[in-house]
């Protein structure tokens, strides 16, 4: 009896811990600078979720889906423990109420104090690729080219020459597709591609309203109607999600596995070329005046030390 208690205590404790780690990298991920997967490495599980990703795949959701049949349910239970939900499902959790908290937060402070917000935001962006290419090296023509593509191709998608196709529901999926792709890449944070793509202020906006209307709808203020336009935005985003993590997200690690160096070196050099990405958000508020520019800079320098600090605290950030 005893036994079995502290082995549930146990359980529960390894669960919340797990919960805790997701907390951990939503944070990350739904702030542009420091990404999840570099979280998960400084904290010693991204072998582990590397591997339960690579295991979500078709052939196992179907011997899943048959546990129906009680001849098919050893099978789906040999799925469940090589797809590891007993670390998936916690994880998954602790990350979407992180994005959840801080999503409202970002919401708030775009209207409110977008100079503070984006200008922090600008900061973190350039400290990160800062502290990633102090480790990486430009030393071969290969590797240089890298970097500088990746550079000039965040330049031109935050400049609008470049464009996601489609609008409105295909380009939130699209938009879902690369950011839960970059979530799980030591380096590149899903916030940063969503302010690259110009949609971070907007699906903030529409998850919180989301939030806000079933909380509403459960206390009897509002109906369910007024889920329906948020609610949708957030179905689409995180179709495409699921669809980046098991197609984009598996090619990246197979280039990772290829040419390691020259594939990260693309990464960083998109976080590079991402650093104005949040001055537009800052010029569609204000008048880019000297003293906006100055405040700018300011809370940009604020959010470079607080990346730093964060780097000096973790021992400095490692992509390998």
């Amino acid at each position: 009896m005893r036994h079995t208690i502290r082995k549930q205590v146990r359980k529960q404790r390894e669960t919340l811990r797990i919960y805790g780690y997701g907390l951990c990298m939503g944070t990350a991920d739904a702030l542009p600078g420091v990404s999840g997967g570099t979280v998960a490495l400084l904290l010693g599980f991204y072998g582990r979720l590397i591997a339960a990703i690579t295991a979500l795949t078709p052939r196992r959701a179907l011997e899943v889906l048959g546990a129906y049949d009680p001849q098919r349910r050893p099978q789906a239970r040999k799925a469940l423990l090589e797809m590891d939900l007993q670390f998936l499902l916690p994880l998954g959790v602790g990350m979407v109420t992180a994005v959840a908290l801080i999503a409202g937060a970002v919401s708030s402070l775009a209207e409110s104090h977008p100079i503070a917000l984006f200008g922090f935001f600008t900061g973190l962006i350039a400290a990160s690729a800062i502290v990633l290419f102090r480790s990486l090296r430009l030393a071969s023509r290969t590797n240089a080219l890298a970097a500088s593509a990746g550079t000039a191709l965040a330049l031109l998608v935050a400049s609008n020459v470049v464009q996601l196709p489609g609008s409105g529901a295909t380009l939130i999926f699209l938009s879902g597709v690369f950011a839960i792709s970059a979530m799980i890449l030591p380096g590149i944070s899903g916030a940063l591609i969503l302010i690259l793509l110009g949609q971070y202020v907007f699906l903030s906006a529409e998850l919180t309203a989301f939030l806000g209307a079933i909380r509403a709808t459960l206390s009897g203020n509002a109906s369910l109607t007024a889920a329906v336009d948020p609610g949708t935005t957030v179905v689409v985003f995180v179709l495409g999600g699921f669809v980046g993590l098991v197609t984009i997200a598996r090619i990246v690690r197979r280039a990772l596995e290829r040419a390691r160096e020259p594939t990260l070196l693309f990464l960083v050099g998109l976080i590079a070329g991402s650093i104005p990405a949040p001055l537009h958000n800052v010029a569609e508020a204000h008048a880019l005046t000297v003293d906006v520019l100055a405040q700018t800079g300011a809370w940009a320098v604020l959010g470079a030390l607080a990346l730093f600090a964060l780097d000096a605290l973790a021992g400095g950030f490692d992509p390998e």
